[in-house]
């Protein structure tokens, strides 16, 4: 009760500070109440899945660590999931990749999967009111050559525009049965280690099976599409790199996912929001942190971040903009990176919000540099953590540090004994 009384006290003090430059904080919490994470669910299982638990991650990516007690099968895949949302304030969704079916224990070939196989999440999603998210799966598998949709063979090809299909189709019965729609991610990894001499032609493939893909029109899913710099084994050449995707998004009015970890470390990702709200319908984000290029580090409050949710809040975008998040680190508490990128997440949404957005237009349109620089200095040493711990607080969820004792003793009681 005393702390509870200190954060009601500190709060009402932030509160006023912010109103004296003309912020709403009780608008701003508002706006934060209504914005939905989309997690990861292979952050529980450092992308293992359940079609192949113990199968080689392939595709150019990597899960480091062997933190003991990660998810072994989807009980505790969801249960990990269950207790890391107990202490993140809000109500969010859940990005499912495609080998994270329901396969009760039997093998289903990638091109022949059915809602029938994401039943049982539907319907847990929607008793732990969450609603849910897809990503077609292409790597980790045998067909997963150097180039997928984008290989000149039509075996492979083939295969997977069926399996992207079905996963369109899959998505389209999540949105219908949630009574909102899916947002359904497409990433491959195909490219080349080394010299490349024919990217025109595996870019028009790559075209023409994205066209065939998206010739069926659904009301109830969202398409997105993910580049990616390199990866690897494919550090030379990536069919799906950002122009083209970029290029495809706006021909084709699709959702461009922008990756944090996936351009080169000085480039700004906020800087591309402005360009592709102009020209695309909607956007969506996976963030993560990136230290050496697409490491996928626990999200933080570090500046590339908050300058992301700036400027998603300045261009008055939240609408227009899907946020989910894309790390998975082996190496820490899983449930606890969970926990710490989601909040870190959510504060640079809110210290974006309470942003005396007004006062800094008007010294911009009056080209008053110096004044507008001062007060975005003065602004990083507001009482913003104090209406986040307010916002915590109400939404019954661990204020401040009081999360990490709980996630120990669900370490000590469950996952220590997996």
């Amino acid at each position: 009760m005393v702390k509870e009384k200190l954060v009601q006290q500190a709060y009402e003090i932030a509160r006023e500070r912010y109103a004296a430059l003309g912020v709403d904080v009780d608008a701003a919490l508002n706006k934060l109440q209504k914005i939905s994470l989309s997690l990861h669910c292979w952050q529980a299982d450092d992308v293992s899945g359940f079609e192949n638990p113990d199968g080689e991650l392939t595709g150019g990516i990597q899960s480091t660590g062997n933190y003991p007690g990660k998810a072994r099968n989807i009980d505790e895949l969801r249960a990990d999931i269950k207790k890391a949302t107990s202490f993140i304030p809000g109500k969010h969704r859940l990005s499912l990749h495609a080998i994270y079916g329901d396969f009760q224990g039997k093998f289903v070939e990638r091109d022949q999967l059915e809602p029938k196989h994401f039943a049982s999440w539907m319907q847990w999603a929607k008793e732990n009111e969450m609603k849910l998210d897809f990503n077609s799966t292409s790597f980790s598998h045998p067909k997963s050559e150097a180039l997928t949709l984008s290989s000149p063979k039509k075996e492979i090809r083939e295969f997977w525009i069926e399996h992207t299909k079905r996963c369109r189709a899959i998505a389209e019965a999540m949105g219908v049965y949630q009574g909102s729609p899916c947002v359904m991610n497409l990433w491959i990894h195909d490219g080349s280690k080394d010299m490349t001499v024919n990217r025109l032609e595996y870019r028009r493939i790559l075209e023409q099976s994205l066209d065939e893909i998206f010739a069926q029109k659904y009301n109830n899913m969202k398409d997105c599409i993910e580049s990616k710099l390199f990866g690897i084994g494919a550090e030379y050449y990536t069919v799906g790199s950002h122009d083209f995707y970029l290029g495809y998004g706006v021909k084709n009015q699709k959702i461009v996912t922008l990756d944090t970890g996936h351009f080169h470390l000085t480039e700004s990702i906020a800087d591309k929001i402005s360009c592709l709200l102009l020209f695309t319908p909607e956007i969506m984000l996976h963030v993560s942190r990136p230290i050496r290029w697409d490491s996928d580090h626990v999200t933080l409050m570090s500046d590339d971040t908050l300058e992301l949710a700036k400027e998603i809040v300045r261009a008055n975008a939240l609408d227009r903009v899907n946020i989910g998040l894309d790390y998975f680190d082996g190496s820490i508490n899983r449930i606890g990176a969970y926990v710490i990128g989601s909040r870190a997440t959510q504060k640079c949404f809110l210290h974006a919000l309470l942003e005396p957005i007004e006062i800094l237009r008007k010294y911009e349109s009056k080209e008053q540099g110096f004044e507008r620089l001062a007060l975005l200095e003065e602004c990083k040493g507001l009482p913003w953590n104090a209406v986040w711990d307010y916002f915590c607080l109400k939404n019954n969820v661990p204020v401040g540090e009081d999360f990490i004792p709980e996630i120990q003793q669900y370490e000590k009681e469950v996952t220590s004994k997996r």
